[in-house]
């Protein structure tokens, strides 16, 4: 090691799921929306202000935050927006968890949550999801410097109760506790309607998931107007101008089109629940997700060679070689066109096995 690195800060590194680029492949790993943005993104993105590309944009992204207020009936002071809901999540970390108490999250989950309390060295530990992989309330009843879960969780795709939820938040008062609800809106109740109860909760949301446009970087939070004031201090100390314009206009574009929003992840958990059970007739067990991808292991193939074989023929789902989870594939919910085209291949495959 060279003298001048003795100061450098070291981090291992989020991966993120491959972005393959080939012709008529079929992209299963990244959680995206198989469907295009409402077509008021597309017809706004048509009539950007050319000119106003050489301005600063709104540095409080007034606009999409008034939005997303009256959407979600909340005061826009309650709105806090950020770039991705990975931003908003990382802004969260190191505006709420500096206590000397470990942070806690489950053992299997987003996988950027240790990155991160590393990244910002914040002490964490995790508990371990049940047998059936869910979270067990009685593991976050006891001292911590905060709580952080999601639900739907990601990658089984889990749903929690909303009384599980709030059982974690009543335990852990004196703490700020995260929702992370990336996958909120394919079938599950959000916690939005605890935050009257409970001050210290913060529920984080993405459009990359449900909203389709996970190509422009929006994420949110809604929280106490405290939790919200903390968050741009800390927001407005590390860069001001965080997100586009562009993003800011499509954004609002995208909350405006309730009807779009609803038929778009209708169609993902129609198609998610036809999908359960062909792959059940394929002999994959998964657990009952709620979110827009399965968690799938096979009876008697290893996922790892599943995995390999997809890839060869251009069907992209996502691996991790990790304890607990390395027999089981996340596969997101694509079109319909998309999934049968995954069937079709799965059984000739286990047919020819």
């Amino acid at each position: 090691m060279m003298k001048w690195e003795e100061n450098i800060r070291k981090a291992v590194p989020y991966v993120a799921g491959e972005q393959p680029n080939k012709p008529n492949m079929i992209k299963l790993n990244t959680n995206e929306c198989p469907y295009p943005p409402a077509p008021g993104v597309e017809s706004a993105a048509k009539t950007l202000d050319y000119e106003a590309l050489r301005l600063y944009p709104n540095a409080d992204v007034t606009p999409l935050v008034e939005a997303l207020a009256e959407y979600y009936h909340v005061k826009p002071s309650q709105v806090f927006v950020g770039v991705g809901s990975d931003d908003v999540l990382s802004m969260a970390f190191m505006t709420f968890f500096n206590g000397s108490k470990p942070i806690l999250f489950p053992d299997v989950t987003y996988s950027f949550y240790d990155v991160w309390a590393d990244l910002y060295r914040i002490p964490y530990e995790t508990c371990p999801l049940d047998e059936n992989w869910h979270i067990r309330p009685q593991d976050y009843k006891r001292q911590n410097g905060g709580v952080i879960f999601p639900n739907p969780n990601a990658p089984t795709g889990l749903l929690e109760s909303l009384d599980t939820v709030e059982e974690i938040v009543r335990a852990n008062q004196d703490v700020v506790v995260i929702v992370d609800e990336a996958y909120i809106d394919f079938g599950g109740e959000s916690a939005l309607s605890l935050l009257k109860k409970y001050e210290n909760l913060l529920v984080v949301q993405t459009f990359s998931k449900s909203r389709a446009m996970a190509g422009l970087r929006i994420g949110f939070c809604i929280g106490n107007e405290k939790l919200v004031h903390y968050l741009s201090d800390v927001k407005f100390s590390f860069n001001s101008y965080t997100m586009n314009l562009p993003s800011q206009v499509l954004g609002v574009e995208a909350v405006k089109d309730d009807a779009y929003f609803k038929e778009t992840t209708h169609k993902i958990q129609s198609t998610r629940e036809r999908i359960k059970k062909e792959l059940s007739e394929l002999g994959f067990t998964f657990p009952d997700s709620k979110a827009n991808f399965l968690f799938a292991s096979h009876r008697s193939i290893p996922a790892k060679e599943i995995f390999k074989a997809l890839r060869e023929a251009d069907i992209y789902v996502r691996y991790w070689d990790k304890p607990r989870i390395n027999n089981s594939l996340r596969i997101t919910v694509g079109t319909d066109e998309q999934m049968d085209c995954l069937i079709d291949f799965l059984r000739k495959y286990i047919e020819n096995k």
